[in-house]
């Protein structure tokens, strides 16, 4: 029998500090994705307004109206600019500049290196051509009986697929890097030994950003 004056049990203690310790760590995991996606959009928007804004004649910036500096007016502004010279590309007179800069840019040896660069990046990310991953798929790299994730890009044509020694097709396949999937290793491989997976190339590219921490939903929960 426990008097008001007994003391309470010592393992009381460690299970309060154990659900405290619990509670602490769920608020971290809810609070930081939202936190630091909220920063680096901000941090990103004004830098963006830093870059943009000096560059925009001040009757056109809404400060010189309302009196206050919004942020995400930069962003506006770049968003519109570039819109307008997509649609003036896209037509003879703008194709036929770029064409003309082009041409100067070749004559530079220096410039010509760096803009060529820039621009097959460029077209690689954000063009959307037959150029883009659509499929994830499996292989075996670097050795037999190691499995690894990799992204169709295209079937190996001219030189590689003349003079590759294989029977059949060869598959150019990307094998990303983890945790940074935009770094990797183009490897080709024959036709037979590439299996395709269901998943998409987003589900792919997740798991290989979390170490394999992150697999998309299977059809497992429907047949259960």
């Amino acid at each position: 029998m426990n008097t008001p004056f007994d003391e309470e049990p010592h393992h009381v203690k460690p299970r309060r500090f154990a659900g405290l310790r619990a509670s602490f760590l769920t608020g971290i995991v809810v609070i930081a994705p939202v936190s630091l996606t909220i920063w680096l959009f901000w941090s990103v928007v004004g830098w963006v307004d830093s870059f943009v804004l000096p560059l925009v004649p001040h009757q056109f910036r809404p400060e010189q109206y309302i009196g206050i500096n919004l942020r995400g007016v930069g962003v506006i502004f770049l968003l519109v600019f570039t819109i307008l010279v997509g649609w003036i590309a896209k037509g003879i007179i703008g194709r036929s500049l770029i064409q003309y800069a082009e041409g100067l840019v070749d004559r530079m040896p220096v410039v010509r290196s760096v803009y060529s660069g820039i621009k097959q990046i460029s077209e690689t990310v954000f063009a959307q051509t037959e150029r883009s991953f659509e499929q994830a798929c499996l292989i075996q790299y670097p050795r037999r009986g190691i499995w690894a994730i990799g992204f169709v890009s295209t079937t190996a044509k001219g030189e590689i697929a003349d003079k590759a020694e294989t029977g059949g097709r060869l598959m150019s396949v990307f094998v990303p890097t983890t945790p940074n999937p935009t770094s990797g290793f183009l490897l080709y491989f024959p036709e037979e030994d590439v299996i395709i997976l269901d998943m998409t190339v987003e589900d792919a590219a997740k798991l290989v950003i979390s170490a394999g921490l992150v697999y998309p939903n299977d059809k497992q929960k429907s047949d259960e």
